[in-house]
Order: C-alpha cells, then sequence, then structure tokens
C-alpha cells in the first residue's frame, strides 16, 4: 500500500498517479510494496528528523527510513518540500520534475542504490531518470 500524508500545505493533487508510477516502478524491479508512506513536510521538520535520528545537522531533501524485509518493501520516506522547491530553482528544473526525482530517488535506496562515491552517484541518477521517464506513462 502507497499513502501520502502531508505536514505542510503542500498537496500532490491526484494521488492515484502518483501511485500508478510508484506501483510501475517497483514491478518493473520485481518486488512489491507492503507498506510505502510518503511524508511531506518543510525543512525544519526534517532537519529535527535528520538530528535526531542520523546526527546530522544540515538540510537534505529526503530522509528514507527503510523497514523492508525481502522483497516486500516497507518504509517512511520525507520528503522536503521547501528543499526541492529550492533544488529545482538551482538546477533550472520544474518543480513537479525535481518532485518525481526526489520520490524515485528515495525508492532507488530501498532497491539497494547509493550513492556515496562519483560512479554510484552518476547510476542512481540515470536510475532516477529511468524512472522519472515512467511517470504517466501508459501500461
Amino acid at each position: 500500500m502507497i499513502e501520502y500524508h502531508y505536514e505542510t500545505d503542500f498537496n500532490l493533487g491526484d494521488e492515484t498517479c502518483y501511485t500508478d508510477w510508484i506501483t510501475r516502478i517497483l514491478r518493473g524491479e520485481g518486488v512489491t510494496g507492503k507498506q510505502i508512506d510518503y511524508i511531506f513536510c518543510s525543512d525544519e521538520y526534517l532537519l529535527n528528523l535528520n538530528r535526531k535520528f542520523l546526527k546530522h545537522e544540515t538540510f537534505t531533501d529526503i530522509i528514507t527510513f527503510d523497514y523492508s524485509r525481502d522483497k516486500q518493501l516497507s518504509a517512511d520516506i520525507f520528503i522536503s518540500v521547501e528543499r526541492v522547491k529550492e533544488n529545482a530553482e538551482t538546477w533550472a528544473e520544474p518543480f513537479d520534475r525535481e518532485l518525481l526525482r526526489v520520490m524515485a530517488h528515495g525508492l532507488l535506496h530501498m532497491l539497494g542504490y547509493e550513492d556515496k562515491t562519483a560512479e554510484q552517484k552518476k547510476r542512481i541518477r540515470k536510475q532516477e531518470e529511468n524512472k522519472m521517464a515512467l511517470f504517466r506513462v501508459e501500461q
């Protein structure tokens, strides 16, 4: 089950489109989503989580708490809407496109993709692009 929660004024709108997209990503990777919760929040909300659970003193666009077992994905994926907006402006990308990138990024970490080294970053960026291309594509 994929659910969306809002700790800010932001709202995805047609959640069904996002659920269909995420489901296609998971199916394409040969896994299922047991329970995936996307929580959209503010910079401050996510910074507090970063401090409390990861001991980091930095703003971030996403934190994924992965509870998956075997091929049953389960996670809380927190996304700072403010950080996504700022990143979109910085990289001259539409907000909606940057949001898709970040949403896909959280899933990709759950699927085992890392982004610590330059090579890993290149690989995960390519996968983000591939997954973003699936949004609203007819099955």
